[in-house]
């Protein structure tokens, strides 16, 4: 019998041995937890790239579940005046048509596509199913007006529409006559014609076509004609004055240059007037001006490149055939050019719910790494084009494509809400945060005390359970301290409430955060004692200004750990090796002999050093029930692994003595060494 065979039998009798353990849960699971801190060697290691019969993962609850960095709706206001116009590519197939019917099946819409779609690895955000809006009809006058409404309100300025035009005949246009017969419809739009064949695989490739495409000199007048009642209407998106009309594919075209010179004189005859030409970047490259254009669109993630990940994940379906690219890659730069190009963004891309156990995952997207794409963007347009910046966004709806801003189930408003805040000025000054977790509210003041003795004007932001709310903030009035409260359930200890309290704060601007909670370590005799030396050694009065300037003024630091509390992950690993296996898959990262985390869950940490926590897609149902664990559950490994993702990145843990130039600290006295 192999010895991983022998592990996994071994593992599951276990298993279901403390299940018939005739005790109260609590008592079961912390003997359960015991166990396998000191016999972790017993948990079977599931090989990458394929699924296990057996594993130890939890299923997921339901579909709907949420992810840590779910977002309500929350309203801001924008600015008067927008850096630039945000413009996001929206399909208008969401409606039942003839075609469709005959194509795919009575009623077909991608509804039934996307609510298909099953999870195919581990941290596969699948099937991802709307949210506020619900599986909308587009036939309805009511849903674009909710839609329009919602887009402005996060600084959308305009959806550029696919137009789908087959040698006079159109599909899909419905929904854009209803825009153009009601004036009272706001929002403006560009349309972007869809100019290459619909087949059964959908990716407009030459084989089993649906319907064909019919280019000729005759077919580019009867188009021109046909979208004028579009281009005239005062809502239309324009470019100095021009209305924007793109193209998606203009190398299908057979003669582009003279495509456009039909369009541009067709459009001067008619009384229309000029207009402004654009492509789509989405398979051709070329400079616009060439092909008689005047400008370009980018369209990530086509015509880029990103790393394949797919063999660094654990698969749930054995017999994936798809590919996982790493969507950092293209997040890391805004494309640059020398004609005239609009810079693009992307929130995230998934075409499983088209391609079942087959599709192209781009992994590791998040809000706050888009938010900081797209203020990149913006920069980047306001220097182009300087007196239009625009800046183009795939996509407002592609539920099937995973390229969606609308809200979802899974995290709310938050590709919105990173949306507007990228619209949004930084503060120049922000305050930094004690974001502090109360559980035991008799030790608040004494953390509210050491806040104050610090000297540091702080923004305070505060975790706590329904139940402990009122005595919290009753502590708090009474001591004259203001917090922003925050009310989770009992979950994940102190490490999930501060991951859901710590999303917005990538997004607002604030560079800096002290992590804090009321920490009594109730299983250990010298719990007290620990809590002290932590918060003495992060925000004693003649430290604490001392390490949060450093943290500021040194760009490599990402997280400065009490004295003697970076220690060795390997050595400390205990029962978690299943659970930060899997995180550092999801990480993308390997771990070495030289990783370091932060014991005590306390430290104080840039911003930006967080983010790549958020990249894995954490659901919240995946945090274990409350049951009194001491060891290997999904809260403790987090706490091993928070560091790991921003070191790859450049942002190293150091420990404060080390930061403040003092002598190094006595050894680490508050748990033994425990290898996984």
């Amino acid at each position: 019998m192999r010895i991983d065979s022998f592990r996994s039998l071994v593992f599951h009798g276990l298993r279901f041995g403390f299940r018939l353990m005739p005790l109260p849960t609590g008592t079961r699971d912390r003997l359960r937890q015991r166990f396998l801190s000191r016999h972790a060697d017993l948990i079977p290691t599931p090989p990458r790239g394929r699924a296990v019969a057996g594993s130890a993962r939890r299923p997921a609850d339901h579909a709907a579940h949420r992810l840590i960095d779910h977002r309500e709706k929350v309203d801001t206001p924008l600015p008067s005046v927008l850096p630039a116009t945000l413009v996001a590519f929206y399909l208008p197939q969401f409606h039942p048509f003839p075609e469709n019917d005959a194509w795919w099946g009575k009623g077909f819409t991608e509804w039934r596509n996307v609510a298909r779609a099953l999870p195919q690895f581990e941290g596969h955000v699948q099937p991802r199913l709307p949210a506020d809006l619900g599986f909308y009809d587009l036939r309805l006058r009511e849903t674009m007006h909710e839609q329009a409404d919602l887009a402005k309100a996060y600084g959308i300025g305009a959806f550029c529409s696919y137009f789908y035009w087959f040698g006079g005949k159109t599909l899909m246009e419905a929904p854009l006559r209803s825009w153009l017969a009601d004036p009272s419809l706001d929002m403006a739009i560009c349309l972007c014609w869809a100019n290459e064949n619909w087949s059964r695989r959908w990716d407009g490739r030459a084989d089993d076509i649906l319907i064909a495409q019919d280019h000729s000199a005759d077919d580019d007048l009867a188009f021109i004609a046909h979208v004028s009642d579009y281009l005239k209407d005062p809502r239309y998106l324009r470019v100095d004055g021009k209305p924007m009309l793109l193209v998606y594919r203009p190398g299908l075209l057979p003669e582009p240059k003279q495509t456009a010179a039909r369009w541009r004189a067709w459009c001067r005859d008619s009384g229309l007037g000029e207009i402004h030409l654009a492509y789509v970047q989405s398979f051709d490259n070329v400079d616009p001006r060439t092909i008689g254009f005047d400008s370009a669109v980018g369209f990530p993630p086509n015509n880029t490149t990103a790393r394949n990940v797919t063999a660094g994940r654990t698969l749930l379906n054995p017999d994936y055939a798809g590919e996982l690219l790493d969507w950092r890659d293209l997040a890391e730069s805004v494309k640059d050019a020398d004609y005239p190009l609009y810079p693009a963004v992307n929130p995230g891309w998934d075409n499983e719910a088209r391609r079942s156990g087959r599709g192209r995952t781009f992994v590791h997207a998040s809000p706050a790494g888009y938010a900081a794409w797209l203020r990149k963007a913006i920069t980047a347009a306001r220097h182009r084009m300087p007196a239009q910046p625009m800046v183009f966004v795939n996509a407002w709806n592609e539920w099937a494509e995973g390229a969606v801003l609308e809200p979802d189930t899974a995290r709310g408003h938050a590709w919105l809400d990173a949306t507007r805040s990228a619209l949004l000025p930084l503060p120049s000054h922000p305050r930094p945060v004690a974001l502090l977790h109360v559980w035991h509210v008799d030790l608040l003041p004494d953390i509210l005390h050491a806040l104050k003795a610090s000297g540091i004007d702080w923004r305070i932001v505060a975790t706590t359970t329904e139940d402990r709310e009122p005595a919290a903030r009753e502590v708090c009035q009474r001591l004259g301290f203001t917090a922003e409260w925050c009310v989770y359930p009992n979950r994940g200890r102190d490490v999930l409430p501060f991951l859901r309290a710590a999303a917005p704060l990538l997004l607002d601007g604030t560079r800096t955060i002290l992590k804090l909670h009321t920490k009594k370590t109730e299983h250990r005799e010298d719990g007290d004692r620990w809590r002290r030396d932590l918060l003495s050694a992060l925000l004693a009065p003649e430290r604490a200004r001392r390490l949060l300037d450093a943290l500021h003024a040194t760009p490599d630091i990402g997280f400065i750990a009490p004295d003697a509390h970076a220690l060795p992950l390997t050595d400390y690993m205990g029962a978690n090796a299943p659970h930060v296996r899997r995180l550092s898959e999801r990480l993308g990262i390997v771990v070495t002999d030289d990783d370091r985390f932060i014991a005590g869950s306390m430290f104080w940490a840039k911003v930006e050093a967080l983010r790549p926590v958020y990249d894995m897609d954490l659901a919240t149902w995946e945090f274990e029930e409350e049951a009194g664990q001491v060891d290997g559950t999904l809260a403790h490994a987090i706490e091993r692994v928070v560091t790991l993702g921003a070191a790859r990145q450049g942002l190293c843990v150091r420990e404060a003595n080390d930061v403040l130039g003092e002598p190094t600290a006595a050894r680490f006295t508050y748990a033994k060494e425990s290898r996984a």
